[in-house]
């Protein structure tokens, strides 16, 4: 199984439409057209398939959490308890 097929997965899974997954890529400030997500999304004997690159899915996944969970709240200074 490769990253397209997972990215494939996933957006049936969680009901995503491009917007849906630009959404979540904006989110980690990668920047993707509706054009180069739908090529990705095509079958590999396609003319215009182009693979899924491992920092891409690293990307919507790292955006999917920031999504459903909200942003990683700033470490502070000074651990708790001290």
């Amino acid at each position: 199984m490769n990253n397209n097929d997972i990215f494939k997965k996933l957006r049936v899974a969680l009901s995503f439409k491009d917007t849906d997954i630009i959404e979540c890529l904006d989110l980690v400030g990668y920047q993707i057209s509706k054009t180069e997500l739908s090529a990705i999304f095509r079958t590999e004997d396609h003319p215009n398939y182009k693979e899924c690159g491992d920092q891409l899915l690293r990307n919507f996944l790292n955006g999917l959490i920031i999504k459903n969970r909200g942003p990683m709240p700033a470490k502070s200074e000074k651990p708790k308890g001290e």
